[in-house]
C-alpha cells in the first residue's frame, strides 16, 4: 500500500502560479487528476518512475511536472491559472509501470487539495 500526501492549494487570481506537491511512502508512478463541482475526475499529468511524462492538452504549455526520485515526491507547477483550472487536484499512484489517463486504472490516491483561482 502507497500513501499520498498533497499539498501547495490554495486561492490565487487568474493569471497567478501555483505549484502542488505530492509525497509517496513508495515508488509509483504518479499522476495528477483534478474534479471540478459537478464534473467527472479529469487526468492532468502523470511522471512515470522512469521519467516519462503525459500532459492532458488543457493544460500543455502552462503546467509542468516533476519529480524528485530521493524523496519520491512529484511536483505540479502550474503557471498562467484560470478560473477554469479550479477544482480538487488528487495525485495517484498506481502498480503499473506506466502512466494512464483513466482514473480507474490507479490504486492509491491522495486526500486532494483544492485549487480555486478567481476571475
Amino acid at each position: 500500500q502507497v500513501q499520498l500526501v498533497e499539498s501547495g492549494g490554495g486561492l490565487v487570481q487568474a493569471g497567478d502560479s501555483l505549484r502542488l506537491s505530492c509525497a509517496a511512502s513508495g515508488r509509483t508512478p504518479l499522476g495528477w487528476f483534478r474534479q471540478a463541482p459537478g464534473k467527472e475526475r479529469e487526468f492532468v499529468a502523470g511522471i512515470s518512475w522512469a521519467g516519462d511524462i503525459t500532459y492532458a492538452d488543457s493544460v500543455k504549455g502552462r503546467f509542468t511536472i516533476a519529480r524528485d526520485n530521493a524523496k519520491n515526491t512529484v511536483y505540479l507547477q502550474m503557471n498562467s491559472l484560470s478560473p477554469e483550472d479550479t477544482a480538487g487536484y488528487y495525485c495517484a499512484g498506481r502498480k503499473g509501470p506506466v502512466i494512464t489517463t483513466a482514473p480507474g486504472s490507479y490504486d492509491y490516491w491522495g486526500q486532494g487539495t483544492q485549487v480555486t483561482v478567481s476571475s
